[in-house]
């Protein structure tokens, strides 16, 4: 028998899966529309939703979304360094493999010289 947390976990994925789906295949027809759609910060949203409808405490939403704030910086690694190799006719994925690296890079820098105390003590 399912529990209503396995349920609402169900619900979570279906949801936010619908999205990815929804704007890739938008991507198909309009990259501007899919690109508008996937720099809006849904996925934090989100996740600050849930865990506030998890948790119902709003210190911790705070946390999260100042920490997010922090990483979006580093998150634009990914950008900078996939868009720079396929212009210079790398194949997708081993460009796609050092974007990620370059933003696992730039995440593990900001982490090490983050003042935010939240951030430093990412292990609990």
């Amino acid at each position: 028998m399912f529990t209503v947390s396995v349920l609402a976990t169900a619900a979570k994925v279906l949801f936010s899966g619908i999205i990815v789906v929804a704007a890739s295949e938008i991507a198909k027809q309009s990259t501007i529309i899919g690109a508008l759609i996937v720099s809006l910060p849904i996925t934090s949203i989100l996740a600050l939703t849930y865990l506030y409808l998890d948790t119902g405490d709003t210190t911790q939403v705070a946390d999260l979304s100042k920490d997010i704030l922090y990483l979006i910086l580093p998150s634009t690694a990914l950008f900078v360094v996939l868009t720079f190799l396929l212009r210079r006719d790398w194949e997708f994925f081993p460009a796609l493999s050092v974007g990620v690296i370059a933003t696992i890079i730039c995440y593990g820098i900001m982490i090490y010289f983050s003042q935010g105390e939240s951030l430093k003590n990412l292990s609990g």
